[in-house]
């Protein structure tokens, strides 16, 4: 009681210069209805109108294309060569954003829709294969591409501080080995594939004398005969046809061609006409081979149902330059005969009979008119 009449004499004394804080004002509010020291704070927040903000932002977004433009033609004018790499990289940028989003979608339909990837349209199927290296229809094991095992390494190396200048130099004077296909030009399209496909050609030699030397280890009399002639048209330089390869299926399903019977030397040369690495254990190339050729082998059936009719040109090149044709430099008709062939042979054959289609990159590719450069 004696504090609190201290405390009122002096809140008398010194009259309206008195006054208490926030915490006392709002007390006495809340618990004397007739009693208020201070007015309450409005609780308005004051925000910009909708209208205001969308003008803003067009407004930053004009501007920012009125740079980007001053910026091309400033580089266009003063750097030409740097300014046609700096186009193609940006258009490359978007065209692997592109693809990556495709992908994504793809993959989560497959989830949503509980399909494996042999179910896939063809086109979907081919964009995969593009991504990830598919391994069996169950998809429990699967491995990177060579495109985005190139992403990921360049992404690795700019992750220190200014080693993206270095990077941009290496893509410069490196870009087969460091770019990724959506980064070249179409002169180096027409180049790099010219140089992978004779990487290829150089193992084909190795497989046929492999065969060769096999012919005497098969039982079936008419194989050997068979295996012999397709061998000898190949190496005078002739083209074998659909029944020559057909009437080999027995041959390739049985030891010692079939797929879980070759021998380490075969492994090693067919990997590298598939372009995939040869330095691996023999159980791990076998592995590889057989999800390669399995997933062409799902490609086959899902284009025979498409239709070859129904592909761009630049789809049917592509097709013919996975199954070991060099398309670049044969004419769209050519490369659709050929690939209709192709499919013959692919969509007659079983499971136990891949090695057979695992083969015929080199023995129905060898010698097709203007291929041999």
């Amino acid at each position: 009681m004696a504090l609190s009449r201290v405390w009122w004499a002096r809140a008398t004394f010194w009259g309206s210069a008195v006054t208490p804080g926030p915490f006392v004002t709002r007390r006495l509010q809340l618990g004397c209805s007739g009693l208020v020291w201070g007015a309450p704070r409005s609780s308005k927040l004051h925000l910009i109108p909708k209208a205001d903000v969308k003008s803003l932002v067009s407004y930053v977004v004009d501007k920012t294309k009125v740079i980007h433009e001053k910026y091309h033609r400033f580089l266009g004018r003063n750097f030409p060569r740097f300014y046609v790499m700096y186009t193609i990289f940006m258009k490359g940028f978007r065209m692997l954003w592109a693809d990556a989003k495709k992908a994504r979608r793809i993959k989560a339909n497959m989830w949503k829709q509980n399909i494996k990837f042999h179910q896939l349209s063809y086109r979907d199927m081919e964009h995969l294969r593009q991504v990830w290296a598919k391994g069996t229809d169950s998809q429990s094991s699967c491995e990177f591409s060579r495109d985005v095992t190139k992403c990921i390494f360049i992404g690795i190396i700019s992750i220190p501080p200014f080693a993206n200048y270095l990077v941009f130099l290496l893509m410069y004077f490196f870009p087969r080995q460091l770019l990724v296909r959506h980064f070249w030009t179409p002169k180096q399209q027409t180049e790099f594939l010219d140089i992978y496909h004779t990487l290829q050609r150089q193992s084909h030699p190795e497989i046929l004398t492999c065969l060769e030397m096999t012919i005497p280890a098969i039982s079936d009399a008419g194989l050997r005969w068979h295996l012999t002639e397709v061998c000898n048209k190949i190496h005078h330089g002739t083209q074998p046809a659909v029944n020559d390869i057909l009437a080999l299926r027995e041959c390739f399903s049985n030891r010692p061609l079939d797929m879980n019977h070759l021998q380490t030397l075969q492994l090693k040369a067919l990997s590298r006409a598939m372009l995939l690495t040869p330095h691996l254990p023999p159980f791990l190339l076998r592995s590889r081979l057989k999800n390669h050729t399995t997933v062409i082998h799902q490609l086959d059936k899902a284009l025979a149902k498409l239709g070859i009719g129904e592909l761009t040109a630049q789809e049917v090149k592509s097709a013919c330059y996975l199954r070991g044709l060099n398309s670049t430099h044969i004419a769209e008709e050519r490369c659709r005969t050929w690939l209709g062939e192709w499919l013959q042979i692919s969509c007659s054959l079983k499971e136990a009979e891949l090695s057979l289609l695992l083969h015929n990159v080199v023995l129905f590719s060898t010698n097709y008119l203007g291929t041999r450069r």
